[in-house]
């Protein structure tokens, strides 16, 4: 496996159960949604999330690694650009889910949460398509 590939497994991993230590925490707090006081755990989640990452990354990909495997080539290029590609659809839908619930009015609770949810599920998608790449083989065009 490429320092890459391993990479990208730490990134969705971790983007997952970040998101689920968030879910955990607001939706255990026992109070009506909106009412949440999600902020706090919202930051320490991607601050948590970050970190644990980062932190990953030194050992597994960092120590682990032989350094012949660290080295990334064309075809990883073109795996991380088209996978960035298509994650960043979610982007555009959290975006435009942000924008129309800012017109209607509706609290940043909402807002927040559905900003926060698309860029996890941008996060998946993206490493989902690289980890398809990597494994079943990746045709450039």
């Amino acid at each position: 496996m490429s320092s890459e590939e391993k990479s990208t497994w730490i990134m969705g991993v971790v983007a997952i159960g970040g998101y689920l230590s968030y879910l955990i925490i607001i939706l255990g707090a026992g109070t009506p949604l909106p009412e949440v006081d999600y902020v706090p755990a919202m930051l320490w989640t991607i601050g948590g999330a970050i970190v644990v990452s980062i932190v990953l990354h030194i050992i597994i990909v960092g120590i682990f690694t032989p350094r012949a495997e660290a080295k990334k080539d064309q075809r990883d290029r073109e795996i991380y650009a088209t996978s960035e590609r298509i994650g960043q659809s979610f982007l555009v839908v959290g975006g435009i889910a942000a924008m129309l619930l800012a017109m209607f009015e509706l609290g940043y609770f909402w807002i927040a949460n559905v900003l926060y949810l698309c860029f996890v599920l941008s996060a998946v998608l993206s490493c989902t398509t690289r980890i398809i790449a990597y494994r079943r083989g990746f045709q450039s065009w």
